[in-house]
């Protein structure tokens, strides 16, 4: 049985775009059916980077998983978010670049004129480079949805009136350091602006300013910052990490019917987008690793659990969220395979979870009916393959227990 105390417990979502934010719903829905004495929008400490930035200041609003889902995925609720926003061009950006062209054209020639057999041509015309746009798509309609989204009676866009503490973390383009929004003397930002910044992937969305300063994604310097929650004091903190590395060749090796998202031979043919997003998937996801070792030495006594997708996970990496059947189905993906992965680690995570006060249900892992986007719904094929594996697992446990 878990014990009576609970302990000081921190939640820390990580990035991904709109294809993180959908995973984490789906895995804190699971994760909050399956622990029992913790209540997802009652934890101590909130700490959120990019997409997780924008999930975790809904949940410490007092927005729980199955809210946020009907948001994203079900278009059921009046507070809906469409992940099409964050598509639409930066025209201000490309307006001011643009009428910075003349000044700069002029003062490129008048370097090259003034000493045309020295300097070489492109070298005195680099300066054009400037009015190259620093972001294609406009990320104001993050603060726009989170200003009307917090304006409603019991949500708040102030840190300071916040029941339980928020961090949003973002990187400071001109000194490269990063900055949790939400700490003692940076609380005074809306929260819908310290999203957008958290969240403001360079190159895609241009830096994001306030006061003086400019700011870009948090995830730049660390994937997670579950450190923001650590030096807080939480004693537990439940991690999503819903990027990882993509492993072709072990997802060849799956069912047809437990990847249903088709993936190319080689990761290349799917061009230069599947490319990039390969590689900052595992760049991010080595440095977390060794921050996770880290804060193992660091903060020895504290506990620090971590939830993410398999590498051979189809679905994580060729989901298409800008279509609502794609957006239910990774949701429900989500759902399943963090009720999978939390069945499968049932004895490491119980005493884990048992000295914080949380006792996990296994009962509610073994309900294999169970669906988040719709209890009528019968389970699809990989939700039925999953009750199937466990079942199989319970009986050759149960064997290994006879024959002894």
């Amino acid at each position: 049985m878990a014990a009576n105390k609970r302990s000081k417990i921190a939640l820390a979502l990580a990035g991904g775009g709109p294809v993180g934010g959908i995973y984490e719903v789906g895995a804190m829905a699971a994760l909050a059916e399956a622990l029992e004495g913790v209540d997802f929008t009652e934890f101590d400490i909130y700490v959120g980077v990019s997409s997780g930035a924008f999930m975790s200041a809904a949940v410490a609003n007092g927005l729980g998983p199955a809210t946020l889902a009907r948001m994203l995925v079900d278009n059921d609720s009046d507070e809906v978010f469409d992940p099409e926003m964050l598509l639409r061009p930066a025209f201000s950006e490309y307006l001011r670049r643009a009428l910075s062209v003349p000044m700069l054209f002029w003062s490129s020639l008048r370097q090259y004129l003034s000493d045309p057999w020295h300097l070489r041509f492109l070298e005195a015309f680099q300066g054009l480079s400037h009015a190259i746009p620093a972001g294609v798509f406009n990320s104001s309609g993050i603060d726009h949805l989170l200003r009307k989204l917090f304006s409603a009676e019991g949500r708040s866009n102030d840190f300071r009136q916040l029941r339980h503490r928020l961090f949003i973390v973002a990187t400071d383009l001109d000194t490269g350091e990063s900055l949790a929004f939400g700490s003692a003397g940076h609380d005074d930002v809306p929260i819908s602006v310290a999203v957008q910044a958290s969240a403001a992937l360079p190159g895609l969305f241009p830096p994001v300013r306030i006061g003086e300063r400019y700011f870009v994604d948090g995830a730049l310097i660390k994937t997670l910052h579950a450190s923001v929650a650590l030096h807080e004091g939480a004693e537990l903190v439940i991690c999503i990490n819903p990027l990882v590395p993509f492993d072709a060749r072990l997802a060849a090796k799956r069912p047809a019917h437990e990847n249903p998202s088709p993936a190319p031979e080689h990761l290349v043919d799917g061009g230069l987008p599947v490319v990039l997003s390969q590689t900052f998937r595992a760049i991010i996801h080595s440095r977390m690793r060794t921050g996770m070792d880290r804060y193992r030495l660091e903060f020895e006594g504290k506990d620090v659990v971590l939830f993410e997708p398999t590498r051979d996970d189809a679905d994580m990496f060729f989901t298409n969220v800008f279509s609502y059947r794609g957006r239910s189905r990774l949701c429900e993906h989500a759902y399943q395979r963090t009720r999978s992965d939390l069945y499968r680690r049932r004895h490491e995570l119980r005493p884990i979870f048992e000295r914080h006060g949380i006792e996990l249900n296994l009962g509610v892992l073994k309900d294999h009916s169970r669906s988040l986007l719709s209890k009528k719904r019968r389970p699809d094929l990989a939700t039925s393959a999953s009750a199937l594996d466990s079942s199989l697992r319970d009986l050759e446990a149960w064997l290994l227990a006879q024959k002894a």
